[in-house]
C-alpha cells in the first residue's frame, strides 16, 4: 500500500509499505477516507521532535482519521464490514493505574497514532486498530466529522475540565481547530461571552461568521486593553490555544481575580512562565490538557444532534499525493487556513 512518510525536516516521501494485517481478535482493518492535518503533525513536520518524542525516519504522522471497515477480527462485534468510523488514535493498554482509574489518556503504556516510537500514523492507505479505537458514524454524522471528532474531543475535555461555564465570560487565544473546537463545545454549554484571539485575520473572520464579536489580533490591537473595554471584571476562564509564551502572559493579565486559565496549547519550548505576582494576588487556577478522555462519542453526539457545527471548520482540501502541499500550507499558515483535509 502506499503511505506519505516523513523522510527528514520539512521532507516527505510517497513509499510502498507491506498493507497491515489483522493479527488479535479485537482488530479492525480500515481503508482510510479522510485525515485532518493536526499542530502536532506540523511540529514533527517542521523540527522532527515535540519535546523528549523524536522522529526516527522514515515515519508516518496523521491521528485525526476517518475511514471504512473493509475486515474485522473474530471477536470484534461494535463495527462490522462496510461501517464508517471515527479513528481514536489513542491506544491505551487498559491494565495500568492510570486506565484502572480512568485515566486513559495518561496510560503508562499508551500508543498513540504518528508518535513517534510509539506507533506509526494513519497518512496510509490502510490502517488496523484495535476495535475500542473504533466509533461508527451514523445519522447525520460522515468522514468529516469521523475525522474532526479527534481535535473537537479535545475542545469537549477542557471545557469540561473549566467547570460550569454557564454565564460565565470566557477567553479563547489562539482560534485555530483546537481554539474552535473550544469555542463550538463552549457555546454549547451555555457561556455568556466569548472572546477571541487569533493572529491571522481570516481565523477572525470565521469567529465572526460563527458570532463572536469581540475578537482581537494581538499583532495590531492591545487584547488586553479591548477585553477590560468589554468585560470591565475581567474573564472567568481563559484557555491558551496557541502555545505562545505571549498569550500565557495575556491570559493572567486578562482574568479577573479567582479566574482559571486552561492551557491547551502545545508550545515548541520547554519551559512555560508565569508572573508570581499577578498569578498570586489574583489566587489564578491552572489546569494543564493532555488530550482527552472518554469525549470522542460525546463530541460525535454534539455533531449528530447539531450542538456543535463543524461547517465553518474545514477550509482546504487535498488529495493524498498532495500531503507534502497540504503540510506546507499549514506550517506557513497561508491562504487564512483553518483546518486542512486530506481525501484519500
Amino acid at each position: 500500500m502506499k503511505a506519505m512518510m516523513l523522510t527528514g525536516i520539512r521532507e516527505m516521501e510517497m513509499k510502498e509499505i507491506p498493507e497491515p494485517l489483522i493479527i488479535n481478535p479485537d482488530d479492525v482493518k480500515i481503508k482510510m477516507v479522510t485525515l485532518g492535518i493536526c499542530g502536532s503533525d506540523i511540529h514533527y513536520y517542521t523540527q522532527g521532535q515535540i519535546g523528549s518524542q523524536k522522529v526516527k525516519y522514515p515515519f508516518s504522522v496523521g491521528h485525526e482519521g476517518a475511514g471504512v471497515v473493509v475486515e474485522t477480527g473474530s471477536a470484534v462485534t461494535r463495527v462490522k464490514k462496510g461501517d464508517q468510523i471515527a479513528i481514536e488514535p489513542a491506544m491505551p493498554c487498559w491494565k495500568c493505574d492510570q486506565c484502572l482509574a480512568g485515566r486513559h489518556h495518561t496510560c503508562r503504556n499508551l500508543r498513540f497514532l504518528g508518535c513517534p516510537g510509539q506507533a506509526e500514523g494513519c497518512l496510509t492507505e490502510y490502517l488496523v486498530m484495535p476495535a475500542t479505537s473504533c466509533f461508527k458514524l451514523s445519522g447525520n454524522l460522515n468522514t468529516d466529522h469521523g475525522s474532526i471528532s479527534e481535535p473537537m474531543a479535545i475542545g469537549v475535555y477542557a471545557v469540561k475540565k473549566a467547570g460550569k461555564l454557564k454565564n460565565l465570560n470566557i477567553g479563547i487565544l489562539g482560534f485555530g481547530p483546537i481554539g474552535m473546537s473550544v469555542m463550538l463545545s463552549a457555546r454549547a454549554d451555555g457561556v455568556s461571552s466569548i472572546f477571541v484571539t487569533d493572529k491571522i485575520n481570516e481565523r477572525l473572520s470565521i469567529a465572526k461568521i460563527e458570532g463572536i464579536n469581540s475578537t482581537g489580533n494581538p499583532l495590531t490591537e492591545n487584547i488586553v486593553k479591548r477585553v477590560y473595554e468589554t468585560t470591565s471584571p475581567g474573564l472567568d476562564v481563559v484557555f491558551e490555544c496557541c502555545g505562545q509564551q505571549e498569550a500565557l502572559d495575556q491570559a493572567v493579565e486578562i482574568l479577573k481575580p479567582g479566574g482559571k486559565l486552561v492551557v491547551v496549547g502545545i508550545p515548541e519550548f520547554d519551559r512555560w512562565s508565569l508572573n508570581v505576582e499577578n498569578t498570586r494576588r489574583k489566587e489564578i487556577s491552572l489546569q494543564f490538557i493532555r488530550r482527552q478522555v472518554d469525549c470522542v462519542e460525546t463530541a460525535l453526539e454534539m455533531m449528530n444532534d447539531g450542538r456543535i457545527n463543524i461547517s465553518n471548520m474545514i477550509s482546504h482540501r487535498f488529495p493524498f499525493g498532495r500531503t507534502r502541499e497540504a503540510f506546507d500550507l499549514v506550517a506557513a499558515y497561508g491562504d487564512g487556513v483553518m483546518k486542512a483535509m486530506i481525501d484519500f
